[in-house]
């Protein structure tokens, strides 16, 4: 069987199959819970209609982040991709404390639980789907760039994980006959899912606030770079930034003051032909100074390069 590539599966197609795939799970895990009145596949449950929210969610930002630059928007719509984050971490935050309330009450109030059987078999098709649907998230999210496509992939694999974890609670009960490790298996998965919100959360703060580069990506920049560095040519004050899908390097390109202007604007051309080479769809500004000159910035911080301050 052949599978689609990265590239056909665009963040918006994906977006959609999750919304559908969230559906399917809800009745799957509903109808878990509902046969086997299992405190933990009822948490697992409520996770699915956060995965469906959060699926829907991303794919407004998915398609905001698309729109094309503007008046009001000269650099793009990208960062869009960052409330999809930060909304489906508060989701997941919110999920957590209702399931872990949830499980305190029936710690200290164990029910018999029915028909494990059927309960693992739904659990279990559930999380496949989910499993896959992740996979094939991740994969496109690396090509596409897409925080929002990678938020919702590394939710599934929470999923995944929080349904392996209520299955296992389920056959412990089913082998020791302790009700309550149903419910302590629901808190444990209650702040498994908490853990996961907040890191869904500061990682969609980083990303508004402008976050440089990830590293290898500033080792390929510091690479390409060093072919240029060569006197009497000199490149300073290197810094990167993110903007959802985008990423941006501004530079300093010091050249002799001799040199005519094709001169230097062919080295220029040269230089953001090879940093486009070394990170397809970087979005490069580079000014040409004369050797003799220094800008003074408001803030001396800023010329800290982002290996520096890494």
């Amino acid at each position: 069987m052949v599978l689609p590539s990265p590239e056909f599966l665009t963040p918006k197609r994906l977006l959609w199959t999750a919304v559908v795939v969230a559906c399917v799970t809800i009745v799957l895990k509903t109808a878990a819970w509902y046969v086997t009145d299992s405190m933990g596949l009822l948490s697992d449950a409520m996770e699915s209609f956060v995965n469906l929210a959060s699926a829907l969610f991303g794919l407004a930002m998915v398609t905001v982040a698309q729109r094309p630059a503007d008046v009001d928007h000269p650099y793009g719509h990208h960062k869009a991709e960052y409330f999809s984050s930060g909304f489906e971490g508060a989701l997941i935050i919110g999920a957590s404390i209702a399931i872990f309330w949830a499980a305190c009450y029936r710690l200290f109030n164990p029910q018999p639980l029915q028909q494990l059987g059927w309960g693992l078999v739904l659990s279990v098709i559930s999380s496949v789907l989910n499993g896959l649907l992740a996979w094939a998230m991740f994969r496109s999210a690396k090509v596409h760039r897409s925080i929002a496509l990678e938020a919702d992939a590394h939710h599934l694999v929470t999923d995944v994980w929080t349904s392996v974890g209520v299955v296992a609670g389920i056959v412990a009960v089913m082998l020791t006959g302790w009700l309550w490790l149903d419910a302590l298996v629901a808190a444990g998965v209650a702040l498994n899912i908490l853990w996961q919100g907040c890191q869904l959360v500061w990682r969609s703060s980083q990303g508004l606030m402008d976050e440089a580069l990830e590293p290898e990506l500033l080792a390929g920049i510091e690479k390409t770079l060093s072919i240029f560095r060569q006197p009497p040519v000199r490149i300073d004050h290197v810094v990167t930034r993110r903007g959802g899908q985008r990423r941006f390097v501004d530079l300093h390109v010091h050249v002799p003051g001799s040199w005519t202007l094709a001169r230097a604007a062919a080295l220029r051309a040269d230089v953001e032909a090879a940093l486009l080479q070394s990170v397809p769809g970087l979005r490069a500004a580079i000014q040409l100074l004369p050797s003799d000159v220094e800008p003074h910035p408001d803030n001396a911080d800023d010329l800290k390069t982002n290996a520096d301050a890494g």
